[in-house]
């Protein structure tokens, strides 16, 4: 089959993501769980051919430099699909994933309101944090189209690749793709001030330069809309912590204190019904968080985002604990998930008399 065929039924499935590796048979993950849609693995030089078959020759040159390789691919009738080309035990492998072309509002992903006002800022940096999987960029894109729905105005996105397009409606949104309308991440953000943006969304702070450029724009008035790869706010803040050698803290305890307006961090967990359900964690820059943050005392943030629900905050467990009063995740999901399995079985305990009865087992659906 050549690549286009896979792709077509990955769609057609509502896979999220399609592996390709030699010796492997080919892989579709839907809703979490991955399975094979062939019985025959592929032989050695097949991933290699079907990677070559959608690649131009900048993007070939590159690969074999580089050994390495990130792109958009949009094939007619089928969709759009950002593709990692890699090598693994010496022959080409291939991660694909589906990149939808609607984009759905922070109502229908079932994300906490406050993003809504969040994403309408006039100045500020909001970080959107998550393993890689966990629905970051959908979020992403769900507030851009939030802020362009609802605001006149110029965004400016920079991301390696593209994964969602956004339309102009009440603003204009310029999207730039590394390696396609620029040549670095660097570059684009050097630039991106001379483009006189009101929001600027970078598609992942990766190192120091690009998170101080990220404070840089909030300092000077833009809204800064960025992600990050971290499991939770605290460990959110100790990777922005460690960018900077520690003789610069000081100054970036301060920096942070004025210009970051709000942490949001999720997961999603496998909800009874077969789907997946985000969990949100969200830190609002309260007067009691900046003041924690300027004075370096991040391990006091925790306790103030769990006394602050009424200010819209709320802490991954509790956020965990809310999906299953809801009904949409069992007991044993929301223990796995939790940051504390203890807290939160004690809150399921005090509220419920006693823990579910049931099997703690992890069982694979065979069908």
């Amino acid at each position: 089959m050549e690549l286009p065929a896979y792709l077509k039924v990955m769609a057609e499935k509502g896979a999220s993501d399609l592996y390709l590796s030699t010796g492997a048979p080919v892989m579709l993950k839907i809703e979490g769980k991955t399975g094979p849609i062939t019985q025959k693995p592929l032989p050695p030089g097949a991933v290699k051919e079907l990677a070559y078959s959608v690649m131009n020759d900048r993007q070939r040159a590159e690969f074999e430099k580089t050994l390495e390789l990130d792109m958009a691919v949009g094939i007619s009738q089928i969709g759009r699909f950002r593709v990692n080309v890699f090598w693994q035990r010496s022959e080409v492998a291939m991660v694909i994933r589906h990149l939808k072309t609607e984009i759905p509002t922070i109502r229908e992903l079932g994300l906490p309101d406050i993003l809504e006002q969040l994403i309408m800022e006039p100045r500020g940096l909001i970080l959107v944090v998550g393993a890689t999987g966990s629905g970051k960029s959908t979020t992403l894109a769900s507030m851009i189209d939030h802020r362009n729905s609802h605001r006149t105005g110029h965004i400016l996105t920079i991301e390696d690749p593209i994964e969602y397009t956004h339309h102009h409606k009440h603003s204009v949104v310029n999207q730039r793709e590394v390696g396609v309308d620029t040549l670095s991440y660097g570059e684009a953000l050097r630039r991106a001030m001379r483009e006189a943006p009101d929001v600027i969304m970078i598609g992942e702070i990766r190192d120091r330069d690009t998170m101080k450029q990220a404070l840089t724009y909030a300092e000077t008035g833009h809204l800064c809309i960025a992600t990050l790869h971290a499991s939770n706010v605290d460990q959110t803040m100790r990777r922005i912590v460690n960018f900077f050698p520690e003789n610069t803290h000081r100054e970036l305890f301060m920096d942070l204190s004025m210009h970051l307006k709000a942490v949001v961090s999720q997961r999603l967990l496998k909800g009874k019904d077969g789907k997946r359900s985000a969990a949100v964690e969200v830190m609002l820059a309260s007067p009691y968080i900046k003041d924690l943050i300027n004075k370096g005392e991040m391990e006091g943030i925790g306790e103030i985002m769990e006394k602050s629900p009424e200010q819209g905050m709320k802490t991954f467990d509790e956020a965990i604990l809310e999906l299953y009063h809801q009904g949409k995740i069992s007991q044993e999901e929301a223990l796995a998930n939790a940051d504390s399995r203890h807290n939160l079985e004690v809150k399921i305990r005090l509220e419920h008399g006693s823990l579910d009865s049931g099997s703690s087992q992890f069982s694979i659906d065979q069908s």
